[in-house]
């Protein structure tokens, strides 16, 4: 898995450093705790605003309040406090608002020695995040989606499509935060080679969901109306994985590094006093989906 996460980062970052004209910064880190990763991050350039992609490869033991906080689903004695996890998170903030913001996510958790039923497991996802509704970017996005999932037994597409929208749901707006993908956790209900082929099945795909909608939308005309929207539309980001996001959490309680943590972050986003789109409005368009999640595929 580790070995994984590392050969899709650097397949990842040579395709965005084809559209863009900066390089990315790269930081080799270490945990005191144990492990490491490396991040890499795109910033202020021609059509990403920001851009990372990360690598993490932890180990050592959980606090309570940490292995409460990770997912997985497990009830686990106190003995089992050891843990070891890896993975791939990103996220790419394009400048032009007709493109949109996507996610990605890739893990494997593993408890104690990892042998005993329910102490390993896999996790994941990916979802898009767009400033505006383009119907054939969203169906584009999930029917790729779809296809890995119909690729595996142990996967469930409508499944996770659903547990996507439950998990980035805003609950203090009532909205979703974007057009959603699929997210999953505790994936442990096959064996451990099946499971890890979903994942890396799903980490390859990630180029093919998102490319083409890049590509459609990042030299569209936008007005600066449109740009505001978007900063808006990234506060709307920033809420949701300050306040709900188990990665986040999980990071911040294991002294995970913290602009690894942190780099999902827009670069600028905005609130503004009780901001209400025009109603009939492309805006008001996009927040009637959010409000009420479809089925794209």
């Amino acid at each position: 898995m580790a070995d994984m996460v590392y050969r899709v980062q650097d397949i990842i970052c040579q395709k965005l450093a084809e559209f863009d004209d900066v390089e990315y910064r790269e930081d080799i880190w270490e945990r005191e705790e144990g492990g490491g990763g490396r991040s890499r991050v795109f910033s202020d350039g021609k059509v990403f605003e920001k851009a990372g992609v990360n690598v993490s490869v932890v180990y050592g033991t959980l606090s309570p309040q940490a292995a409460k906080s990770m997912g997985g689903g497990h009830v686990l004695g106190d003995e089992d406090l050891d843990f070891y996890a890896t993975g791939l998170s990103l996220v790419l903030h394009p400048k032009n608002p007709m493109a949109p913001t996507v996610h990605a996510n890739y893990r494997y958790f593993e408890r104690g020695d990892g042998t005993k039923p329910g102490s390993w497991w896999f996790g994941g996802g990916a979802d898009l995040t767009p400033s505006y509704l383009f119907e054939e970017d969203a169906i584009h996005f999930h029917q790729v989606h779809k296809d890995v999932c119909d690729r595996h037994e142990v996967a469930d597409f409508p499944k996770f499509k659903q547990w996507c929208d439950d998990y980035f749901y805003i609950k203090h707006r009532g909205e979703s935060r974007g057009l959603g993908g699929i997210f999953f956790d505790n994936i442990n209900q096959a064996s451990q080679d099946e499971c890890f082929d979903f994942v890396e099945d799903c980490a390859l795909s990630f180029l093919s969901s998102y490319i083409p909608i890049l590509e459609r939308t990042m030299n569209l005309d936008y007005t600066p109306e449109q740009k505001d929207w978007q900063q808006i539309r990234r506060g709307r980001y920033v809420e949701f994985n300050l306040v709900y996001d188990r990665g986040t959490t999980f990071g911040l309680t294991t002294n995970g590094r913290i602009e690894s943590i942190l780099m999902s972050l827009p670069l600028t986003s905005r609130w503004e006093y009780c901001h209400s789109p025009q109603e009939g409005s492309l805006e008001s368009e996009l927040l009637q989906v959010l409000k009420n999640p479809k089925d794209w595929v």
